[in-house]
């Protein structure tokens, strides 16, 4: 990532800010997949992503304010998790993922996360960022008595894969 944009254009500074396609997937697969460990995000990728591929994004993500790591003690995992910045590419995911179910080839098992947060809209990515920033950065969800949108998303997607096998 560069220090200076290209230009003062908002959509510049946030293409720049998210880095490549890799990046959008890593941080897909943060906020949806609940991943936050190396060999998690490596081993767990959908779209094969290649370990150094994988370093360097983490390393961009840490570096451009999207994640943090946690530096691990020896022999232990180190552990990434969301800033803000990071949680608010929820409604960036939101739209990305309706419109790739618009124009692009897609299966119903691995969409079911994108049309329930574009059926549910801006109330369900605010659940789902209340959830997010309880469990990367500890903040109680304003709303506890509320079903947890991360548990909607996830069990929608494990009933479209087991309905798909």
């Amino acid at each position: 990532m560069r220090d200076e944009p290209r230009s003062g254009c908002a959509i510049n500074a946030a293409v720049e800010a998210f880095g490549d396609r890799w990046s959008l997937i890593v941080l897909r697969d943060v906020i949806f997949g609940g991943r936050r460990h190396f060999r998690e995000l490596l081993s767990r990728s959908e779209e094969g992503i290649a370990s150094n591929i994988l370093s360097s994004r983490l390393k961009a993500l840490v570096a451009g304010g999207l994640l943090t790591r946690e530096n691990a003690e020896r022999g232990r995992r180190a552990t990434y998790s969301l800033t803000e910045a990071g949680i608010q590419t929820v409604p960036v995911m939101a739209a990305l993922g309706s419109w790739g179910m618009r124009h692009r080839p897609t299966t119903p098992e691995l969409t079911v996360r994108a049309r329930l947060l574009e059926d549910g809209g801006p109330p369900l990515w605010q659940d789902l960022m209340d959830d997010l920033r309880e469990a990367h950065l500890g903040t109680p969800r304003p709303h506890p008595d509320r079903p947890r949108a991360a548990e909607l998303l996830r069990a929608a997607y494990e009933r479209a894969q087991a309905e798909a096998h």
